[in-house]
């Protein structure tokens, strides 16, 4: 092999890695605006319907038969709105990491006009007390996360499932890692 060749055979490598490189860096900032447009989506619905979590999915069958355990619920949470037996509510007790979707049963008003609320679940014998954190024995606005405005049947599931059964979720990960290796070109 002569020296120009050696010389060509080099350059073409030299394009090569530079190929790579512009590629990878493609594919970087790529994957970097979609999750940045997914986070400002997410403050987006946060602004536009007053609520720390826009969205949530029920976890459990408490709420049968109005939601299913995976439902997806679209939240709104309007501070100027009045709390209202039946509604349903997402909310937060002390030292409860996940929110809770029941209805209001019970409204307790005060002569000072704030008012306190009693959830259950539609599906439960009892009403919330034992749930609340210890000696609370009514819920306040704040601890509402928000209201149910509307949903999407079982489209949550996928969440249940990753969370219960961890192998699914690897499984899911090595899947879409394999997928954006295969399709790197």
């Amino acid at each position: 092999m002569g020296v120009a060749s050696m010389l060509q055979i080099d350059e073409m490598l030299g394009d090569f890695n530079r190929m790579n490189k512009r590629q990878s860096l493609y594919q970087v900032l790529s994957f970097a605006m979609i999750v940045s447009s997914a986070l400002m989506i997410w403050k987006g619905l946060m602004v536009v319907t007053g609520s720390e979590s826009p969205i949530v999915v029920v976890l459990s069958g408490s709420m049968e038969p109005a939601f299913h355990r995976g439902d997806l619920l679209f939240l709104t949470n309007y501070k100027e709105e009045p709390v209202r037996v039946g509604e349903i509510v997402v909310f937060k007790v002390e030292g409860r990491d996940i929110p809770i979707v029941h209805r209001v049963i019970k409204l307790h008003e005060k002569e000072d006009g704030s008012v306190k609320f009693l959830t259950k679940g539609d599906n439960n014998n009892v009403d919330d007390r034992g749930l609340y954190a210890p000696n609370q024995l009514w819920l306040t606005k704040k601890d509402i996360v928000g209201r149910a405005r509307g949903f999407l049947p079982y489209v949550g599931i996928i969440t249940i499932f990753m969370n219960e059964y961890h192998q699914l979720q690897w499984a899911i990960l090595s899947i879409l890692a394999i997928f954006v290796l295969l399709h790197r070109e």
